[in-house]
């Protein structure tokens, strides 16, 4: 088997062990185990990290858009919410499941799931 890039596995929604078997069943809902390897994903726990970089990322690239047609056009407020809204929601749903498929990934890299707190 060749040694593939987990952190590209999670970027296209296959299992980081693996990276043949589905990561996700659902748009979000990580799979309890990857049907190809029987690595146990249930484990895997991306926490808020995901929804951060979406917002960061969809925020910049609205504020950008949304700053620049209003320096360059002058159009009234409804034309920003016609195309802003969507645009906001468009951007966030096409980010947030490869962001948390990577998000996965990189814990599967580092071996995060291994941490412990016997203190």
């Amino acid at each position: 088997m060749a040694s593939h890039n987990p952190l590209l596995a999670g970027l296209t929604g296959r299992c980081p062990n693996c990276g043949e078997g589905h990561l996700f069943e659902g748009f979000l809902r990580v799979a309890p185990r990857c049907e190809a390897c029987g690595f146990d994903l249930a484990k895997a726990d991306s926490g808020d990290g995901p929804a951060v970089f979406v917002i960061l990322i969809a925020g910049f690239i609205v504020a950008f858009g949304a700053l620049f047609t209003e320096f360059a056009l002058h159009p009234p407020v409804w034309v920003h919410l016609v195309l802003w809204l969507p645009a906001t929601l468009v951007i966030s749903l096409l980010l947030l499941r490869p962001l948390k498929g990577i998000m996965l990934a990189a814990q599967f890299a580092n071996k995060a799931s291994e941490a412990r707190s016997d203190d």
